[in-house]
């Protein structure tokens, strides 16, 4: 295989990396809420290509967790989720054009982003073990796949290989999909503008805790899991830009039906381990989603993909990003932080994570001055 052809192979196998994040939250949140899917695959599609675009680098784009966990488990209307997605965007746009998230990026101590990661990489592999559990045969031989493909083939397309074993066992055992959207959800309509109600549902319920898990996971460590990976080449990649893209995204296609959408350090670890290192990755998948958004009966071709196939993919993006270079190389002092940040990220959310993180290395850092004062 030329090396040309096979990096071709490699960022498309690295564009369906994110694929366990990005189907099961969004496709989940339009069937359970009737959202409008051709809108929702239309705004993952254009912001992905955007992205892939401006940054060059395999940068994914997700729905926004909090946001699609809520519309999972509550009734929240379709203005408040315009709403959500105006305020969301305005606020991130102001933090990164005046570049105070910079600022807030910096003040985060490197073994509280260690645990925030590895809470985060649990609590993917805790939504992944949730997909596998629809067939855990056809999850596990998928798995199976992918870990022999990564250790033993490394150069083949191992997200490929996944996701093509899942299909095919998935037709022969008749493992479930994920859920379409009822059939009278389907038609493209232009949504109204929020009531006040709304306004005051999306600001009390909906915009802080995503706002939290935004700056942290989809801004602030994000840019730091880019910069691991890639180094110079990633100087693009700062908290302001990400900030603004992401205000930006949310602000223009939110209002056309889009889901409100964010960044994504976990996305940045699938696309990367399954092969991406371009922005040629993003754009392929943006691509493909605009395919399937204007393709008939497309929305089912993505509902044939076994949601225990997408668990795999999950899982193993999970550990590659928990498990990262920084904490293996973590200081033994800085452990207990590493494991308070992570608890509490996994029992409560990453802000309170971010919290007690911060206070138990302000402590560790002061025992480590006392002793050597001492």
């Amino acid at each position: 295989m030329h090396s040309s052809h096979k990096d071709s192979v490699k960022e498309v196998s690295g564009a369906l990396g994110d694929l366990g994040t990005l189907l099961p939250l969004s496709l989940g949140a339009v069937a359970v809420a009737g959202l409008a899917p051709v809108p929702v695959l239309l705004g993952f599609a254009a912001f992905y290509i955007a992205t892939g675009l401006y940054y060059r680098l395999p940068i994914p784009v997700q729905p926004m967790k909090a946001v699609a966990a809520l519309l999972l488990t509550t009734q929240v209307s379709s203005g408040s989720l315009i709403a959500s997605g105006l305020l969301i965007g305005a606020i991130l746009l102001l933090l990164g054009s005046t570049g105070w998230i910079n600022r807030v990026a910096r003040l985060v101590p490197g073994s509280v982003l260690s645990g925030l990661q590895l809470g985060l990489g649990v609590l993917l592999a805790n939504m992944s073990l949730g997909l596998m559990a629809t067939s855990w045969p056809l999850g596990l031989v998928t798995l199976a796949i992918l870990v022999l493909t990564l250790k033993l083939l490394p150069n083949w397309p191992a997200a490929l290989m996944g996701l093509g074993g899942s299909l095919a066992l998935g037709a022969v055992l008749g493992a479930p999909g994920l859920t379409l959207p009822a059939g009278g959800s389907v038609a493209f309509t232009l949504p109204q503008l929020p009531g006040v109600d709304e306004w005051q549902q999306a600001i009390s319920t909906v915009v802080l805790p995503q706002l939290v898990l935004t700056i942290t996971n989809a801004i602030v460590l994000t840019s730091l899991v880019v910069g691991d990976y890639f180094g110079e080449q990633s100087h693009r990649v700062s908290p302001a830009r990400l900030s603004v893209s992401t205000g930006l995204a949310n602000l223009f296609l939110v209002p056309l039906g889009a889901l409100p959408m964010c960044h994504g350090a976990g996305g940045v670890a699938a696309h990367y381990r399954f092969g991406a290192r371009t922005g040629v990755a993003p754009v392929l998948l943006g691509t493909g989603l605009l395919l399937v958004a204007f393709m008939p009966n497309g929305l089912s071709v993505i509902a044939a993909i076994p949601t225990a196939g997408l668990g795999a993919l999950l899982l193993v993006a999970a550990v590659e990003l928990g498990v990262s270079r920084r904490l293996w190389m973590a200081k033994p002092s800085c452990w207990p932080v590493i494991a308070i940040t992570a608890l509490v990220t996994v029992w409560v959310d990453p802000f309170f994570g971010l919290l007690a993180g911060v206070a138990s290395e302000t402590v560790r850092a002061a025992c480590v001055r006392r002793k050597k004062i001492a």
